[in-house]
């Protein structure tokens, strides 16, 4: 786990986490992962609570003592910094047809694992470490492979999902990125 995560055993609620909870935030995982790679991009987007932060740090080859610094801190330099509004942006300029980065459309499979559930102080919001490998083909060559891990604040709903995304905070594992964009997302 990153720094800002709570272990499992350090959390004093974690018999919160039932075996149904933890089933309910997995599928919703999956389902978000699935939404993903069918394009279903406006699905996707009602995941995402009003007040959503979407960042993706960069990370930077540290000595040991300098780990704490292997990704940039909030509000610096980041791959992503977003909010609802902006992803929406991002949503009608690849429905536009004219994101050049995604025309053709990548084709994308988000595997998801390791999904650790943690209450927070807060009932009903809830702080969830996952682990993924993000497969990319585009055009006939064009293939990324990005692992990482990513801290999710899921916020249960009445909708039928269940939760809604109101951060995510995405850690990559590779200090370079020899993608040609990033126009897909995590």
């Amino acid at each position: 786990m990153h720094q800002h995560a709570v272990a499992a055993s350090e959390h004093p609620s974690a018999s919160e986490v039932t075996p149904e909870l933890q089933l309910e935030v997995e599928r919703f995982l999956y389902t978000e992962a699935l939404l993903l790679d069918r394009r279903l991009f406006r699905k996707w987007f009602e995941l995402l609570a009003e007040d959503l932060r979407y960042v993706m740090p960069v990370r930077s080859n540290r000595l040991p003592q300098d780990a704490e610094r292997e990704f940039t801190a909030p509000n610096e330099t980041a791959f992503f910094d977003e909010t609802k509004p902006l992803i929406h942006q991002r949503l009608k300029r690849l429905e536009s047809g004219q994101a050049w980065a995604e025309t053709p459309p990548s084709r994308t499979r988000h595997l998801i694992t390791n999904v650790l559930v943690e209450p927070t102080p807060v009932g009903g919001e809830y702080l969830v470490e996952s682990c993924f490998l993000l497969y990319r083909s585009r055009l006939e060559r064009q293939v990324d492979l990005f692992a990482g891990s990513r801290t999710d604040r899921l916020r249960r709903t009445q909708r039928a999902a269940g939760f809604e995304i109101a951060s995510r905070t995405i850690y990559l594992d590779q200090a370079t990125l020899l993608a040609n964009n990033l126009s897909i997302f995590f």
